[in-house]
């Protein structure tokens, strides 16, 4: 246990990427609602929405809006994934403190997601990513499929590594290795630093984990022990991706907060705040037939005699 770390930082992404495959629009004032309360929980960084293609994601289309709406919390980095120059413009008008670029470490992945190879995708991010630097914006860069493909299958951890290397070479501040599929167990994570931990130090990573299978909080512990200290999670299990047929929802928050809480591991995080943030979103759901998969939150929804 000596090797855990004492703190760990969480981005919430709930409202990106959890959002971004709903199957209906969720309209702004729930945005914003939502964005507010997750603020009150003081996660360290909350990624609210993404600069790109309304025709590809329509239900990020109001990006600025709702960044012009939320009110913003002293010490919550506010960030935003922006895909070319055109949603950088948008993000440095927006006034975000940090954006996201996203690759993969499949080919077909990345073709489907961005129809561009990897080092064509990572070619377009150069000038974006000089032109945040410049703005004095923090870059972090995605790499999608870190652990296995949809269409691919396993992903060979040394091409991770060699996309992380790209990724560094670029000029971005922190690696983020997505976990798309949700088909992570903790030996694959060991393979999967042993590989990119040649390029990148564990703690300058962050990981992006997708509970598809309920490995995920498993793979977070496996994680910490290798000195990783940085995790994306979404309020309430909101997700999955448009892009990876059958994945479910992030891994939720409140299922990671509540672990690393009974660890003693401290993420700054107010635990029933964040159960508050979570019924802002269910509630909308509620009325569409649909409901949120974390299990902490639905457990403490049914401890206190909530629907």
């Amino acid at each position: 246990m000596s090797t855990i770390p004492s703190t760990v930082r969480i981005t919430e992404v709930g409202p990106r990427d959890g959002l971004q495959n709903q199957p209906g629009t969720i309209p702004t004032d729930v945005k914003v609602r939502l964005v507010d309360a997750l603020s009150a929980s003081r996660p360290a960084e909350i990624e609210v929405s993404s600069f790109v293609s309304p025709k590809w994601v329509p239900q990020l289309a109001d990006a600025a809006d709702l960044l012009a709406r939320i009110k913003r919390v002293p010490g919550i980095v506010y960030s935003v994934l922006v895909p070319n120059m055109q949603g950088l413009e948008g993000a440095l008008q927006a006034e975000v403190e940090k954006i996201s670029v996203f690759t993969a470490a499949s080919e077909t992945f990345n073709r489907r997601n961005v129809n561009a190879t990897i080092d064509e995708s990572i070619v377009r991010f150069v000038p974006v990513i000089a032109e945040a630097k410049k703005a004095g914006k923090q870059i972090r860069g995605y790499i999608s499929c870190a652990i296995a493909c949809p269409y691919e299958g396993p992903v060979d951890p040394q091409q991770v590594a060699e996309v992380s290397r790209h990724l560094v070479d670029a000029g971005v501040d922190e690696i983020d290795l997505g976990d798309t599929i949700g088909v992570a167990v903790p030996s694959d994570i060991d393979r999967l630093y042993d590989a990119v931990g040649t390029v990148v130090e564990p703690a300058a990573t962050t990981l992006h984990m997708h509970d598809t299978r309920g490995t995920g909080l498993a793979c977070i512990v496996r994680a910490m022990e290798l000195g990783v200290a940085r995790f994306d999670c979404s309020v309430g299990g909101l997700g999955g991706c448009p892009y990876a047929p059958g994945a479910a929802g992030n891994i939720a928050t409140e299922d990671v907060v509540y672990c690393l809480h009974r660890m003693g591991i401290d993420t700054g995080i107010d635990f029933d705040q964040l159960i508050e943030a979570g019924r802002v979103i269910a509630a909308h759901l509620a009325g569409e037939g649909r409901s949120l998969p974390g299990r902490m939150f639905n457990a403490r929804c049914a401890a206190q005699g909530l629907p």
